[in-house]
């Protein structure tokens, strides 16, 4: 992979985690889930807001991962 296309795929994964952690705020009111994980979802009542927040954990998590490992 060149430079260029490792730069484009961490471009593109940070507006991938500022989308799903922008979702994460919206669907729970607040950012403690950045700091409490998961545990942070289980409080909702909203179903349909809770499986959103799962989806997008997930994601972000996912994205987090891949920036890792490409630095």
């Amino acid at each position: 992979m060149s430079i260029a296309q490792i730069k484009n795929l961490q471009r593109r994964l940070e507006n991938l985690a500022k989308e799903a952690s922008s979702q994460l705020d919206k669907e729970c009111g607040h950012d403690i889930w950045r700091n409490i994980g998961f545990d942070a979802f289980e409080g909702l009542t909203n179903s349909d807001k809770r499986e959103k927040a799962n989806y997008y954990y997930g994601q972000w998590q996912v994205i987090r991962e891949l920036q890792e490992v490409i630095g």
